[in-house]
């Protein structure tokens, strides 16, 4: 069996999701740690004014990529942004595009998602589910395709006590949902949805248990793989340490916390924060990809399933967390902070619901007043319910189980280039 660099040389890749914050960081670790690929094809849409091209232009002249540059001067030439839309019918491709896709593609990975955990039902199924579904529908047109891997979460099934390395068929079918939603309106979808996602906590696990399910039925003869990454946070090592380009997750609580704006979360302090760095993420990505692609001619009948965590072999508890915040933010205050960074954990909700009144609640309904005064839009309270909805899904959810995590065994995994376990 070759190994990762040799596997990826002379290799076409199609990457969606290249403009968020794992995509990116795929982008630069592939074109950097395997040199001979012979082209990366990314899924982009226009935005703001700006087409696909310029967007990725943007995106390989950040800091990100500094270290890429560096090395592979005329990287960016291995890049070619293809203009879709993941909301749209056939990804609003080109009848062109779809077949230079078609001809070219040997590797797939799907990235694009949405990861807002307040996202409607309708547009989460749009994007976690439809999206993947015409993924896939691409995939089988493609003519050279070795291997197909898809990103999804390892919370996909949080409603789980054991989260095993399988994948979990879901408590509503996924074509009957599609098919119902076509027709209601967003009001009776928003009354419907907590009865719909049961025992999940949100509509993003519930849309990436959906898109789990309908990979592996609508998989057919390809060849597949699916990673599921826990809590994704800012980077271990490459392309430096602490990379990051978004408040979502587990950033923007820190942040959160250093400002001085979060004063108070629910959780235990022996809950595991199952954080997990992005590079080792990707790692472990590009290894599968690897793994899974090396194996078309004596792959399992099933669909391998890597769980990438760290709280069953590095658990990491949310009192830890607690500290760690207090004591980093103290000593490297921030600047422009609100109030000084004081976090605390609480188990019990009703002292959490009390504190939460005093040092959240009350404290946004007079900023959002001092702005409304001031003849600004009022945006604190919206972004404490944000915020709230990330602290509980977050802590909470970490609680339902021991997730297995993801570790390769060969002898060919240069590890010096693909750390991840």
């Amino acid at each position: 069996m070759v190994n990762i660099p040799e596997y990826y040389a002379g290799k076409n890749v199609l990457i969606s999701g290249a403009t968020g914050f794992m995509g990116k960081v795929l982008l630069e670790k592939l074109l950097r740690s395997c040199p001979e690929v012979r082209s990366v094809y990314v899924l982009v849409r226009s935005k703001a004014g700006q087409s696909p091209k310029a967007r990725i232009s943007e995106i390989v002249n950040s800091k990100l990529f500094e270290k890429l540059q560096q090395d592979q001067p005329d990287f960016a030439e291995k890049i070619i942004a293809v203009n879709s839309d993941l909301t749209q019918p056939e990804l609003n491709l080109s009848k062109a595009d779809q077949s230079i896709l078609a001809e070219n593609i040997d590797i797939v990975f799907h990235c694009a998602a949405t990861v807002r955990f307040s996202e409607p039902l309708k547009d989460a199924v749009q994007l976690n589910v439809l999206a993947t579904q015409m993924m896939l529908a691409l995939a089988h047109r493609m003519k050279h395709l070795e291997v197909f891997i898809h990103i999804s979460t390892a919370y996909a099934n949080c409603n789980r006590e054991l989260i095993e390395e399988v994948v979990y068929s879901p408590s509503v079918d996924y074509r009957k949902l599609i098919d119902t939603l076509d027709w209601m309106d967003d009001d009776l979808v928003s009354t419907l949805t907590p009865k719909l996602i049961g025992e999940h906590p949100n509509t993003y696990t519930f849309t990436k248990s959906l898109a789990e399910y309908m990979v592996q039925q609508e998989a057919g003869d390809l060849n597949v793989g699916i990673v599921r990454p826990s809590i994704v946070g800012a980077s271990w090592k490459e392309p430096f340490p602490g990379w990051i380009d978004n408040f979502n997750g587990p950033s923007g609580i820190f942040i959160a916390a250093g400002k001085g704006i979060l004063r108070t979360m629910r959780a235990s302090n022996n809950a595991v924060a199952d954080l997990v760095p992005v590079d080792v993420v990707i790692n472990t990505t590009l290894a599968a990809g690897w793994y899974s692609g090396s194996q078309v001619l004596n792959r399992p009948k099933s669909i391998p399933v890597y769980n990438c965590t760290t709280g069953g072999i590095n658990p990491f508890r949310w009192g830890e967390v607690e500290y760690c915040i207090n004591m980093s933010f103290k000593t490297n205050p921030l600047e422009q902070a609100f109030r000084r960074p004081n976090v605390n954990l609480r188990s019990n909700p009703f002292t959490n619901q009390y504190w939460t009144t005093v040092s959240h609640t009350l404290p946004a309904l007079l900023y959002d007043g001092y702005l409304t005064l001031m003849g600004r839009k009022p945006r604190w309270k919206q972004g404490q319910k944000e915020q709230c909805l990330q602290c509980l899904f977050l802590t909470s959810a970490v609680n339902v189980g021991s997730i297995r995590a993801c570790v390769f065994n060969s002898k060919k995994m240069p590890r010096a280039f693909f750390f991840f376990s």
